[in-house]
């Protein structure tokens, strides 16, 4: 028998993947572990409840998930509406993670996942024995568990991208975060002390994404109200700007992506913001009136600002999977198999193949990275697609290699991509021409100042991200 016979399958986090992967497992007699480092479930997802889908409850609910709560009497909410990150969490995450109970364990910090009494060097026994995942506590206790296999569906949210463009903090990021003065977050302005900071305040917003249009839309917002006289945002783009900018518009199958593009695209035609572009930072310093100012690599500096707000994308915390054997694309640090299916210089979140294990499987067999944490710097994940993934997975450990090499998600017409909306677009066509991510043909768009539009650098932000 087995040494893993019996054993559970750890998860690691309790987001809407994480919650899907141990509903499927439950459905496959299996049964998971789930281990959440917040004292909720979707605490990622609470991190930003404040930013509202572009996604309809129609595609964020899992099919095992929503077998799992039936029983409880838990119906799906309007399926034509958009809920905000909160809603997403207190209305579904939060109702699975109570059916799961025990099965979850919060304030659990994974700091090491392993195979056991062997390093990552070891060959010998190595796939005979369990994995052994090292866990910190709330109170500082260290524990560590056997699991049979391990899905990690951690996620990515909690490691930003840096604001220095080569990929490190840029000079002097790192003391003025530490301050708060530079930040990695859409801001909730509608938390009147988070307001108040922001009122009459000059930010530099740094990004090409759902998130930095989400922020440029809501500054602008601030500005044209009566408490807010003085907002402006300073637009920080490394690469120009073109047609395809600000994402579909009114051609996009999801119009309330649609409207936060133009939103945007408002907010700079306006005079709310200024568009800096080919502007690639390599400090940030301040000047003698304690604002900040940004440096690129060309020399050019931006106006003082008050705050710099940083949304230039996620990439995976690898740290505490440095013992097993991962297969990594070298660009993307995706697994290898699903790389050229997600490389955002070829796809958009619409136009990613639905796949499954053979995918996600790498060297270390029984380990499996799921959900955004899967993509890993890739910005064009969407829940649905991370459903299936988990759907895949819990049928191979199950032994269904059928089920697992069957594709049975068919992506509705009006697209799947996640990402931060601001919009309830209840009244607006579901179906209007174009594709999920499309966008027009590009078209030069002058605005604001620095060098001309180019295309040799992928976004700063992700099409579908958030």
């Amino acid at each position: 028998m087995p040494e893993s016979a019996g054993l559970p399958v750890a998860v690691i986090g309790a987001g809407p993947i994480g919650l899907a992967a141990a509903a499927h497992l439950v459905g496959r007699g299996i049964e998971p572990l789930v281990l959440e480092r917040g004292p909720r479930a979707g605490a990622a997802v609470r991190a930003w409840g404040h930013v509202r889908l572009f996604s309809t409850w129609s595609e964020l609910v899992d099919p095992a998930a929503e077998k799992l709560l039936a029983p409880t009497g838990w119906v799906r909410p309007d399926a034509r509406t958009y809920p905000t990150g909160a809603q997403w969490a207190e209305d579904y995450l939060q109702p699975l993670a109570d059916t799961l109970g025990d099965r979850i364990r919060y304030g659990t910090t994974v700091t090491g996942v392993a195979r056991a009494g062997r390093d990552r060097v070891v060959d010998s026994g190595r796939d005979t024995r369990p994995f052994t995942v090292h866990l910190t506590t709330v109170d500082g206790g260290e524990e560590r568990i056997a699991a049979r296999a391990v899905i990690d569906a951690s996620g990515t949210y909690a490691t930003p991208n840096p604001l220095g463009a080569d990929g490190y903090p840029a000079a002097g990021e790192r003391a003025l975060a530490a301050e708060g003065r530079v930040t990695y977050r859409v801001p909730d302005l509608g938390d009147p002390a988070v307001r108040a900071a922001f009122a009459g305040r000059r930010t530099a917003v740094v990004g090409t994404g759902a998130s930095a249009f989400t922020a440029l839309a809501g500054l602008a917002d601030l500005a044209r109200a009566g408490d807010g006289g003085g907002t402006h945002a300073v637009w920080v783009l490394r690469r120009g700007i073109s047609g395809s900018t600000f994402g579909g518009g009114t051609a996009d199958q999801l119009p309330a992506r649609g409207a936060l593009g133009l939103a945007a695209k408002a907010a700079v035609d306006d005079g709310h913001a200024d568009a800096v572009t080919g502007f690639r930072t390599t400090a940030v310093e301040r000047d003698g009136d304690d604002r900040l100012v940004l440096v690129a690599d060309d020399g050019r500096r931006t106006e003082p600002v008050d705050h710099v707000i940083v949304l230039t994308g996620l990439r995976p915390d690898l740290t505490f999977l440095s013992e097993v054997r991962l297969g990594l694309d070298e660009r993307l640090s995706a697994p290898t198999a699903l790389a050229p299916l997600i490389d955002p210089n070829q796809h958009s979140c619409g136009t990613v193949y639905p796949h499954g294990v053979n995918e996600l499987t790498h060297p270390e067999e029984g380990l499996f990275l799921a959900g955004m944490k899967s993509y890993g710097r890739a910005p064009t994940f969407l829940a649905m697609t991370g459903y299936e993934q988990v759907r895949s997975v819990a049928a191979a450990l199950a032994g269904d290699m059928e089920a697992a090499e069957r594709v049975e998600l068919t992506l509705p017409e009006t697209g799947v991509c996640g990402g931060a909306g601001l919009f309830d677009v209840s009244g607006a066509d579901p179906t209007p021409a174009g594709s999920c991510c499309a966008a027009p043909e590009p078209e030069l768009v002058q605005l604001g100042v620095g060098a001309p539009a180019t295309t040799d650098d992928s976004p700063a932000g992700g099409c579908c991200g958030s």
